[in-house]
This record gives C-alpha cells, structure tokens and sequence, in this order.
C-alpha cells in the first residue's frame, strides 16, 4: 500500500514504535546531534535549519500535534536540566547557544520526536525526501529480517510452533466429527473452515489468500499468528465437542440445517467476544505493519503496533527461532504434510 505519512498516525507510530527501523534510519541519516544522558537530541533552531523552515513553523506543528510529538519524545526543559542541556550543546558545536542565559524554558527533540515532525512536515521538500527514505528503510529491514519475503513472518514468534502443533491436533477432531456425525458430502469440510474464518476474522479463505498474495500452494494457516491458530484450535475442538453431543441426543447425523443452527448459537457464545477482538487486532495490525496488507473487514481493529511486537518478530529471539526452524525444516514439513 501506498503510505502518506503526513496524514496517516497509524503509519507514523508504526514507524516509531518500529526501533530496529529507527537504528537504521539513524544510520542512513547520519546528522550531527547533541548526545545527553546518552540520547541524541536536536533544538527547535536545528529542526528549523535542517529542514529549511522558518521555526514558527515549528512552533505550527507543535501547537497543532503536541501530543503526539510529546508521546514520540518532544520535551520542554527548564531550571538545572535546561542549563546542563545549554552546557552540553556549547561543548558539542564549540559556540554558544545564541539564546542567551536567560531564558526559562526550551522545548528539544529526541531522534525519534525528530523523525514524527519530518513525517509530519508538509511545507519542506527535505522532510519528504526523508520520509522516503525512512519507508524505504522499515521496507528493507522488515524484508531482511523476513529472509526477503514476509509471508512467514509470523514463523518467527515463540510461540508459533506450539500453536501451530495444538491447531493440527484438534483440526483433525474437527474434520472427524464432520465426518462421523454430519450428513452431508465433501463440501462439508471447505464450507465449515470458511465458516470458522470468516466468524473470526471476517475472511474467507480466499479473501485472506488474496490479502496476502499467496499463490496455490502456500498453506494458509503456515502464515497465521499463533492467537489466531488457537483460537482456530478453540472453535475446533468446541464444534466437535458440539457436533458429537447433538448426533448422540438426536441419535442420527446432522443434516445441513441442524448443523449451521448449532455453529450459529455456538460462535455467539459471549466468551468468544474478547477473543475474537484480541486474534483479529493483533492480525489485522500486524499484517499491517509488518506485511503491508491491509484488511478490508478488519479496519476498525488496526493499531499501531507496539515496541515489543517489532521485538518478537524482528528482533534476536525471532533470528534465533528462525535458525532453529531451518535446521528442522524436514520435521516440520512432515507435521504439516500431515494436515489439510
């Protein structure tokens, strides 16, 4: 998808929140800053001249965004921290401040609040070249870190494999109560996973696959998060527990109708409401962010991810996991042989 920083928060805090990104657009950068207490900071008048702005400009945006710029490290600095700020910025650039002694406060930018006003910034070609790079940047970490594809990027969570095991267990309850207590033909099996998808994440099979671009013979649920897999494997094992007890009161297989009477009252269970929220936010958010796809039906639950979800994916415990699964690459491709 196409990115316009200056009027999207949800791609701007994805960025920020992006920290392994934000390294390396540091990097790309490479502008002079005052380090204090071991952060790099830049003065309004800094921002002013980077960015070929008069800083009442500056002062525009601060007005008009100051929650997020405060939110993403804007600050205001007066008695003992201005002066020890004052004193560190004259000791970096060898000069004076130019502000003089007397005034009360100052307000500075971290890095990262540096980067929120380029992507903010409407009136400065420099702030759109650096938005630029700052996409192309997350662009090429993300992909780096997802081996140049991000269609397994979910692969590199922890807790992948553990719910991908628990949902190839309990879909095969799933498919033999189908079979042994449903009359109805093979058509049974297609409709009733769709069923399931489209209860959770308002997606068909094929609706998701199309989001996604995944071609014939990419395995749909190899993609998925681990929430997503176990609440799969929760609807799946609930159904069958269902199934069964309606086929031994009736005494005789469901028919069609039975059957989708009994999957309606069962996905309007109250205790699936949380759940649902939970799996479809963090799907929905992380596709977003991390795969760049956007799903239609799911809009309302997008949100920008957190520091903590870039570490559990792009971070050193995803590399490692991802090294662990390559080693076991031939285990693995049986379990999923295995299942549909």
């Amino acid at each position: 998808m196409d990115k316009n920083l200056t009027n999207s928060h949800l791609d701007r805090q994805n960025i920020l929140n992006n920290h392994i990104a934000l390294d390396e657009i540091r990097k790309a950068v490479d502008i002079k800053c005052i380090v204090w207490h071991g952060k790099l900071y830049l003065t309004k008048a800094m921002l002013a001249d980077f960015f070929s702005i008069d800083s009442r400009t500056i002062e525009r945006y601060i007005t008009k965004y100051g929650d997020e710029l405060k939110d993403n490290g804007y600050s205001l600095l007066k008695g003992k921290d201005l002066e020890d700020f004052i004193d560190v910025y004259d000791k970096t650039f060898a000069t004076d401040i130019n502000v003089g002694r007397k005034i009360r406060t100052m307000g500075i930018f971290d890095f990262r609040a540096f980067l929120n006003m380029a992507m903010l910034l409407v009136e400065s070609d420099t702030a759109a070249d650096l938005r630029r790079i700052m996409l192309d940047v997350v662009i090429d970490t993300i992909n780096q870190k997802a081996g140049g594809s991000t269609k397994y990027i979910n692969q590199r969570d922890k807790d992948f494999i553990g719910a991908f095991l628990q949902e190839e267990n309990y879909r095969c309850e799933f498919t033999e109560a189908l079979r042994d207590y449903v009359n109805m033909g093979k058509g049974k099996y297609p409709i009733y996973t769709d069923k399931i998808y489209q209860s959770i994440f308002k997606e068909k099979a094929k609706e998701y696959r199309e989001i996604l671009k995944l071609s014939q013979k990419d395995r749909l649920r190899d993609t998925l998060y681990s929430e997503v897999l176990t609440i799969i494997a929760s609807y799946e094992c609930g159904l069958a527990a269902e199934i069964k007890a309606e086929y031994q009161r009736l005494g005789r297989k469901l028919d069609n109708w039975e059957l989708s009477k009994l999957f309606s009252r069962f996905e309007n269970m109250p205790l699936w409401k949380p759940l649902i929220n939970n799996a479809r936010t963090k799907m929905a958010s992380r596709d977003m962010a991390l795969r760049d796809a956007f799903h239609y039906q799911l809009q309302e639950y997008i949100k920008p991810l957190e520091k903590r979800e870039y570490d559990k994916f792009l971070g050193r415990a995803g590399d490692e996991l991802e090294k662990l699964m390559a080693e076991n690459a031939d285990v693995l491709h049986r379990l999923k042989e295995n299942g549909e």
